[in-house]
């Protein structure tokens, strides 16, 4: 018998359409659902009936043979299966002692951009109620913490793409700055298919990238900047519009307010500057800006969007505020057919960071410092607002504080891989490794399970219920497609029955997934980010729902969602948007002559994100190829590296071996490694986590090392080559 279940990918912030088909038949092993299971891309206005590489194998990960079936708690130094009442119970008495004994900020929660809007509504209402810790974060801290921050500053309000992807299919002019979307999101880059072909597709990146070349091939630009200088590449971009008179005063006058201000930093940044900081030339810069206004001008549509590659800085802020700036100068944002826009990478960051993850947020992207925010969601939590913690640790600051004497020694990660995704790598495993009690929640044994005290398994993305909110801010929905082996348990049962053994009472923390919808609609009720709208039957029907969607005061009539924000007014106390004067400052840390190459990091079209789960598909696996560094062939034989060939990278943090790739696309400064790999294969171990002062971003996009033959670990730290 045949079951088609239309659902949504596993994968990235795009959630590409597909159908799911499962042929039922007996199971051969508990860890596979019985029978065949089989994807196809289907209509959506995101992905147009296309897939990736990755989503046209997503089926795998549902028959991997490395599933995780039972819960495993560490005996004797190794894990080894039980019974999940045994293995809540070591959880629950862990959680119990560590509280009693350093008080309830010593256990803390990471969660993930990749969990569906309930599970990560209930992961934070289950760290501050039932922890009663301010200590919960998540690794979209590591996403779009950045641009979230500018975004709300600028605007009032922050929802990744503030329009539909499909207004972006007609624009002749698009700046996209950081991304490589041709490999991050392959179906995305068909709605950037006009402005490519009318010559208008503009990509700021250190590398020759696929998305690059697309740009190229149709007569674009691309702007080949110097890792960290996304920054004043806006800047200089922004003097050039003013001082050529392309900018929309009218526009200026009309909705915003900072002008002048942003003006005067700008001002210094006249072409010639800009070129010699950033690399890029005057008539490159000059052209970007023309391009642009022309599209602006005759209504043809300009864009502007930014991805990690300008966001993952230290002051990755400031230069999305820089970017916005240039964006509210050319009078683009808030218009039909123009507009500014970042790009959400996880599969569901947007909705994760909208719903209680972050350290400083509540549900419907409430500020958890804000005495009215925390008595509406106390009161739909049915809890004294007094009880509920404060903000607490960012991501990076959670995990530096592991095991230390003020910091958490429990930590329950769901989601996440933290030991190789985290800047900084080698010190966080070592900070991990200094708990008292870790526990992971995965239905992989990725490399942080693989050092949890207990592993929980957990169900995955085609087994179970659920909504996401994508990159555009549209609510989807997960259905369950296939079914679970027997084993896994949802984390919504796992959160139910941890906060009952911790003495809430039953009924607080619900299981089933549209009742705990139910609740984060009252909870988002009267917030930036207001679901209340929005229902599973809504859903079910097929309706394209936007956030935010109120309910209203009449039942009766639906509020349609809000596809395209600030067509009349920004999220401002005054509705103007706000221009933001920045600095440039540059990277947190410089070359020198020991370490005299920057370091840039990224993905590769067949891997996502730390490749726990694209790293066990064989046929991922085997067109991502090993690990690689990208360095431009003269700059490996100045550093006496040959191309196919073992090399070392050493920032001041670590060393990673990786394969050298040769190609004369990359700058002479600059090398590239993918982070998708593990052991001492770890991008990471290299990252700097000099983090942003407002977003808390680690800085992975720049950091300086060094490039040589590989030698062995023994000889590496011999030489004091490892940090």
């Amino acid at each position: 018998m045949l079951v088609s279940t239309p659902t949504h990918c596993p994968y990235c912030g795009l959630q590409c359409a597909m159908t799911i088909t499962h042929e039922t038949a007996a199971s051969t092993a508990p860890a596979i659902p019985g029978g065949t299971v089989t994807v196809t891309g289907r209509s959506f206005p995101t992905n147009r009936g296309g897939l990736c590489q990755k989503g046209w194998t997503s089926a795998e990960l549902l028959r991997n043979p490395d599933r995780l079936i039972a819960p495993l708690v560490r005996r004797g130094g190794r894990l080894r299966p039980t019974t999940w009442e045994h293995a809540l119970g070591v959880v629950a008495d862990g959680v119990e002692s560590v509280r009693a004994e350093h008080g309830p900020d010593a256990v803390a929660v990471f969660g993930g951009g990749g969990l569906t809007n309930e599970k990560a509504y209930q992961l934070g209402k289950f760290a501050r109620v039932a922890l009663g810790t301010s200590n919960v974060d998540y690794n979209g801290r590591f996403c779009m913490s950045s641009a979230a921050a500018a975004a709300g500053r600028a605007f009032g309000l922050d929802r990744g793409l503030p329009f539909p992807v499909r207004d972006l299919t007609a624009a002749c002019a698009i700046l996209l700055l950081g991304g490589n979307v041709a490999e991050t999101m392959p179906p995305f880059l068909g709605h950037l298919q006009a402005a490519a072909d009318a010559g208008g597709l503009i990509v700021a990146d250190p590398r020759r990238t696929a998305t690059v070349e697309r740009a190229l091939s149709g007569g674009g630009i691309h702007l080949q900047l110097r890792p960290g200088t996304d920054l004043p590449l806006a800047l200089g971009l922004l003097h050039i519009a003013v001082t050529d008179g392309r900018i929309d005063r009218d526009y200026i006058a009309d909705r915003t307010e900072g002008f002048e201000d942003a003006w005067l930093a700008a001002a210094q940044w006249w072409p010639e500057r800009t070129e010699r900081v950033t690399g890029v030339s005057v008539t490159q810069l000059r052209r970007t800006v023309e391009i642009l206004w022309r599209a602006r001008q005759s209504d043809t549509g300009a864009y502007i969007l930014t991805a990690r590659g300008a966001e993952q800085h230290a002051s990755g802020t400031d230069a999305v505020s820089a970017v916005i700036n240039l964006a509210l100068a050319l009078g683009l944002p808030g218009r039909r057919g123009s507009g500014y826009g970042p790009i959400t990478g996880q599969g569901n960051g947007q909705g994760g960071r909208e719903h209680g993850q972050k350290a400083d947020q509540l549900p419907g992207y409430r500020k958890i410092t804000d005495p009215a925010a925390r008595a509406h969601v106390a009161r739909v939590w049915g809890v004294d607002p007094e009880s509920l913690p404060g903000p607490g640790r960012s991501a990076y600051e959670l995990l530096d504080a592991l095991g230390t004497p003020d910091g958490p020694r429990a930590l329950m990660v769901h989601g996440a891989n933290v030991a190789v995704s985290a800047p900084r790598a080698g010190h966080v495993v070592e900070r991990l490794a200094a708990l008292d009690l870790l526990v992971v929640s995965d239905f992989l044994l990725s490399e942080t399970a693989a050092m949890a005290d207990v592993v929980l398994p957990v169900l995955q993305w085609a087994e179970e219920e659920g909504t996401i909110t994508s990159l555009e801010g549209r609510v989807l929905r997960r259905r369950r497609a296939v079914p679970a082996p027997t084993g896994p348990r949802s984390e919504l049962d796992v959160l139910a029955d941890l906060a009952g053994r911790l003495g809430q009472p039953v009924g607080r923390f619900r299981t089933d997934p549209q009742a705990v919808f139910e609740e984060l609609r009252a909870a988002s009720a009267g917030g930036p980010a207001d679901y209340s709208g929005i229902s599973y039957p809504r859903l079910d029907s097929g309706e394209d729902v936007h956030w935010p969607c109120p309910a209203g005061p009449d039942a009766g009539v639906r509020h349609p969602g809000t596809p395209r924000l600030f067509l009349d007014r920004f999220a401002t106390d005054n509705g103007r948007a706000r221009f933001v004067a920045v600095e440039h400052g540059g990277p947190a840390e410089s070359v020198d002559a020991a370490f005299p190459l920057v370091a840039t990091t990224g993905r590769v079209l067949a891997h996502y994100q730390s490749g726990a789960q694209t790293r066990r598909i064989d046929e991922l696996s085997t067109a991502a190829g090993p690990m690689f560094v990208q360095v431009h062939p003269d700059t490996a034989t100045r550093m006496g590296v040959v191309d196919g060939q073992p090399a070392a990278v050493r920032s001041r943090r670590g060393r990673t071996l990786a394969t050298v790739r040769c190609d004369e696309g990359m700058r002479l400064d600059t090398v590239f490694l993918p982070f998708h790999f593990a052991g001492d294969e770890r991008a990471n171990l290299l990252t700097n986590p000099a983090l942003d002062p407002t977003s808390r971003m680690p800085e992975f996009k720049a950091c300086a090392v060094t490039l040589e033959p590989a030698v062995s670990a023994a000889t590496a730290v011999e030489k004091g080559a490892v940090a």
